[in-house]
């Protein structure tokens, strides 16, 4: 396994990747969204490193998941925050962990009900392997390789703290 980093210290990478990314695709007023739980964390603290104007929206993807057959339900759906117009914006989606691809899918499906954004970039503290959709993160703190039959979870929100078992 990869030693990992902590997650301010990836936090501290995003940011600063994120901020030249904005620059570079002269993205000036965007509208950053977390996903529930973790990645609203991330995006929380990422919000206020940028400086970002427009407030802080959050994603509960609980009912666009696709596999909630299998893993059963979130008893705690939270609901989500988005401004009621999307339509052309640009979007910073933000997650914590990306692993299948199946949360983003979830995610992008609900931010389309909203309307059609402009563009979304993806920001995710980890990138792990185990892709089961085409979704890759325009933003990463850190690859890592983990065995398959290991999972990662941001525990927080203070401190921030990774969970590998």
């Amino acid at each position: 396994m990869d030693e990992i980093a902590k997650p301010d210290q990836l936090l501290e990478k995003l940011a600063d990747d994120l901020k030249i990314l904005l620059v570079e695709r002269e993205i000036d007023d965007p509208l950053m969204v977390g996903i529930h739980t973790g990645g609203a964390w991330i995006a929380n603290r990422l919000h206020a490193k940028l400086g970002i104007s427009r407030p802080l929206a959050t994603l509960d993807i609980s009912f666009y998941r696709d596999d909630f057959s299998r893993i059963g339900m979130n008893p705690r759906v939270k609901p989500s925050s988005l401004p009621p117009q999307v339509e052309d914006r640009h979007i910073i989606l933000v997650d914590d962990v990306l692993q299948t691809g199946r949360t983003i899918r979830a995610a992008m499906n609900e931010i389309f009900d909203y309307g059609r954004p402009a563009s979304i970039t993806l920001v995710c503290l980890v990138d792990r392997s185990g892709r089961e959709l085409p979704i890759q993160a325009d933003i990463i703190g850190q690859h890592l390789q983990i065995s398959p039959q290991q999972h990662i979870k941001l525990g927080g929100p203070d401190p921030l703290e990774f969970v590998i078992n």
